[in-house]
């Protein structure tokens, strides 16, 4: 039987981001549902064959667009502290806040109801952004921050990726660095018993 990898088509890495721009633009504008190969395709100006060859189904090429639009986002960070690396994410997640929040809502409860898409997220998105947690606590453990067990650590993706979808439900305002910085001051780092970085001093910062 014939790999994946065999029947992919060589396209440049530029080509490649134009498809996923593509993509993207289709499912901010007009959903998940609504988004076809063909769609894709048109915006692209390629063939809906060429799509399929690389990708072979909707979700997966869905999948591989939001990866790109969002690599490396937690995996890159490291500054040495676990405080430090929960602020640095979270100003890094500000940065794609609305952006990325109008992706996640363009998805819908498809998310939920598409198996397909459920495993394509996972394997591309999900998996990729939790390991880069554990990375991250894995590092605190061994720096002696926070003990291995500490029942506070498995909750951080989800607190950290919750309030970026629920600010702006709760508040009509997209989650910007302030407020992620804040949240991560104020919750994050007192659940994990380490104290916030001082506020920078005015006369020194003169």
């Amino acid at each position: 039987m014939t790999s994946t990898s065999a029947r992919r088509s060589k396209i440049t890495p530029e080509r490649e981001q134009e498809f996923f721009r593509a993509v993207l633009d289709e499912l901010r504008e007009h959903g998940y549902d609504a988004l076809t190969m063909e769609r894709v395709a048109a915006r692209a100006s390629c063939g809906k064959s060429t799509l399929y060859r690389q990708w072979q189904t909707k979700p997966r090429l869905v999948a591989a667009a939001l990866r790109a639009n969002r690599q490396g986002a937690v995996a890159a960070v490291d500054t040495g502290s676990l405080a430090g690396d929960l602020r640095e994410t979270a100003r890094n997640a500000a940065g794609t806040s609305g952006r990325d929040t109008r992706l996640t809502q363009a998805l819908g409860h498809a998310v939920l109801c598409d198996e397909e898409l459920q495993s394509a997220l996972r394997e591309a998105l999900v998996e990729p952004e939790l390991a880069a947690y554990d990375a991250m606590i894995e590092r605190a453990v061994e720096r002696g921050e926070i003990s291995a067990d500490h029942p506070a650590a498995e909750f951080l993706p989800a607190q950290l990726m919750g309030v970026l979808r629920i600010r702006p439900l709760l508040e009509g305002r997209y989650a910007d660095a302030e407020y992620l910085v804040r949240f991560v001051d104020t919750a994050l780092l007192p659940a994990l018993g380490l104290a916030a970085p001082p506020p920078p001093d005015s006369r020194t910062a003169l």
